[in-house]
């Protein structure tokens, strides 16, 4: 069955052509720009390409209902539309490509492959929020975790470059892109994670604060900012953008490296959170056997692997400088007698929305 996967995320769309054996016939990076000049380039970019027997789309939220991947119908849209405030940043991007790959494919079945899914299955202890009863069972609010596709890949991935029996192994897997999340993998399962009820939560990321005192935004509304407004300023302005101007981590080292204070006082708070979030995911795994970075950040800076590492290792990490700093592809960075093994990953999403699209039309 060839696929096209349709990956939208917080700064671009990928889209990849994989063969039945997975063998990528084409693959395509689109900036987003909104969502209806991304969804126009979709459009644009499916109809130079092979025609698909299927098509996945990356779903970055589920909610309560989807834990495996769907086939889409009009039931499944209204469902997955209805959820568009909990991920703003990417469910309108995904829903917009969904309907201009409707009108570019027509009959060609699409499947969502929801990011939450693999999340389902963190320990109620882990998932559950201290609040009122009436409010979690009435609004569904619990930690739902992100990046699903992405960390679950990446622990298969690194078992292998292991050698080793992913049953058996306890990895904290370390999105670091735009949008960045960790999770505790136990066993090939999602124990814990750092992003919650919304991609809101956990690291400093791009343009997102991460976790921040619940009271604060409370405290906005109270002295008159518009919900609005609150809403904006956390998605869009917040994060490395508000510390330094911008989110993007190549500019941000160049300035660094060049004496800027700013810079350096905004990348000291997006180590301090990326230091004391991986411990706790080591505290919910009851040890590490391995670190492993993925992401545009994880993959392709070396120096926040090295510093994380650094971080850790009185858990008994260790890096190799070398390795470390020639990273390319799938790779291990640690040295071979590390107690703690870090590995790099090349994130592939597309990979696991072919599998789940697969799955899904072969259980219908």
């Amino acid at each position: 069955m060839r696929v096209l996967t349709v990956n939208p995320g917080s700064s671009s769309v990928k889209l990849s052509l994989l063969e039945a054996d997975d063998t990528v016939r084409a693959r395509i990076e689109l900036p987003t720009g909104g969502a209806d000049r991304a969804a126009e380039r979709v459009l644009a970019s499916v109809a130079r390409l092979p025609r698909p027997d299927a098509v996945g789309i990356r779903f970055v939220h589920g909610g309560r209902d989807y834990i495996q991947p769907v086939l889409i119908d009009d039931e499944v849209t209204k469902r997955l539309d209805a959820l568009a405030d909990l991920a703003p940043l990417h469910q309108p991007l995904s829903l917009h490509a969904l309907g201009e790959i409707r009108r570019a494919l027509p009959g060609v079945p699409a499947v969502a492959c929801f990011d939450t899914a693999f999340h389902a299955t963190l320990p109620e202890a882990a998932a559950t929020y201290a609040i009122p009863a009436e409010w979690r069972e009435r609004f569904g609010l619990r930690r739902y975790g992100f990046h699903g596709l992405s960390h679950s890949y990446a622990a298969r991935r690194a078992a292998e470059l292991l050698d080793a029996d992913l049953s058996g192994l306890r990895l904290v897997v370390c999105h670091l892109g735009a949008g960045a999340s960790l999770c505790a993998v136990a066993g090939g399962r999602s124990v814990d994670t750092t992003m919650g009820f919304t991609p809101l939560d956990g690291l400093v990321m791009a343009t997102r604060a991460g976790a921040i005192d619940p009271g604060i935004p409370l405290w906005l509304l109270a002295h008159g900012v518009p919900a609005a407004e609150v809403s904006d300023g956390l998605e869009h302005h917040s994060g490395l953008r508000a510390l330094a101007g911008t989110g993007d981590m190549r500019e941000l080292r160049s300035r660094a490296a060049a004496g800027d204070e700013a810079v350096a006082s905004a990348l000291a708070v997006y180590h301090h959170r990326l230091r004391a979030c991986a411990a706790a995911m080591t505290a919910a795994l009851g040890g590490l056997d391995a670190l492993v970075f993925t992401g545009g950040i994880g993959e392709h800076d070396p120096l926040a692997r090295r510093r994380l590492v650094a971080d850790l290792a009185y858990l008994g990490a260790r890096i190799d400088p070398e390795r470390n700093a020639a990273a390319h592809g799938d790779t291990l960075i640690s040295p071979p007698d590390a107690a703690v093994a870090a590995v790099v990953v090349t994130a592939r999403e597309d990979l696991e929305i072919a599998a789940g699209t697969r799955t899904a039309l072969h259980a219908r």
